[in-house]
């Protein structure tokens, strides 16, 4: 880019988006918008509702360090430290994962399979969600429904930091209580004094190690792998369900986001420990990624 030339927003855009699309770099147009964005504090509609604005050169300063961040491969999210989920906005950086769409339709089934009605605000429920990570799960619940507990759990307490600032964010901090231990614990039942539960939540490290090398390199170089990947992509399933009879009441709810391709054996894993009504729904993409399932009343 010439140094003396004087750049209008939409010019400024295409530039980019054809530089990034040069470079290979994912999703070219929506990263540049989100960038140039932040500089102006715009939004993307604004960004072109202001299209002939004139992007003065520190803001052009600014921008075009975070296009190099974006060249080597740094998400848009953690440049911004910025990430919308669920109509709310979350911190995000190196120390969690990225909350992605498809976890959305976990908040909506879970809450779902309690029977809450949409937009309701009386419910009440103790919900445990395990591997909170940016705590984009208990945070928007708590957040849709302030009569509800939420008991928060992460082994990593870089994790557990961020999730205690997104919940200061939305002031639910009051309604969420956040524990550092790890599922695979023997002990890890015992740290939860507020069991049991009416549900538990968990989007859990899914992806087998043999699949790593496959991800996008900006997932594989900058988000954390112990929030996505195992061994064989299941042992995190087996965890949290065979500690479930200690930390749901009976009747209760148990709802996981799903590997696309996991969803039998983790439905016959929960058959295995007794749960019935089991139902596993599809995303936006036609891929099993949702799957709930009840406790028996009596265990």
């Amino acid at each position: 880019m010439e140094e003396l030339k004087v750049w209008s927003v939409v010019e400024l855009l295409k530039r980019v988006t054809d530089f990034f699309v040069e470079k290979e770099v994912s999703e070219p147009r929506l990263s540049a918008e989100l960038l140039l964005g932040s500089v102006l504090g715009h939004s993307r509609l604004e960004l072109y509702l202001n299209h002939s604005k004139v992007v003065h050169e520190d803001e052009l300063r600014r921008f075009r360090g975070l296009c190099r961040q974006r060249l080597q491969g740094r998400p848009v999210q953690y440049i911004l430290g910025e990430q919308c989920f669920y109509g709310l906005g979350f911190t995000v950086d190196e120390r969690v994962l990225i909350p992605r769409p498809e976890t959305e339709l976990l908040v909506e089934h879970a809450l779902e399979s309690l029977g809450f009605s949409n937009g309701g605000r009386r419910e009440e429920a103790k919900i445990l969600d395990i591997g909170t990570g940016s705590g984009c799960i208990a945070v928007t619940m708590a957040k849709l429904y302030p009569l509800i507990q939420v008991t928060a759990v992460d082994c990593s307490v870089d994790a557990l930091t961020v999730a205690k600032l997104n919940a200061q964010r939305h002031n639910v901090e009051s309604q969420i209580s956040f524990v550092s231990a790890d599922m695979f614990d023997e002990d890890f039942a015992s740290k939860l004094s507020a069991a049991p539960y009416d549900l538990i939540v968990s989007n859990p490290p899914y992806i087998p190690n043999a699949e790593w090398a496959v991800l996008q390199p900006e997932v594989r170089q900058y988000e954390p792998k112990i929030a996505l990947s195992t061994p064989e992509g299941v042992e995190c399933y087996k965890a949290v369900t065979a500690q479930s009879k200690k930390l749901l009441i009976p009747g209760g709810k148990l709802c996981f986001e799903l590997h696309a391709d996991a969803a039998e054996e983790v439905k016959k894993l929960m058959s295995f420990y007794g749960f019935s009504s089991i139902k596993v729904s599809k995303d936006y993409a036609g891929l099993d990624r949702i799957i709930s399932g009840t406790m028996p009343v009596e265990h």
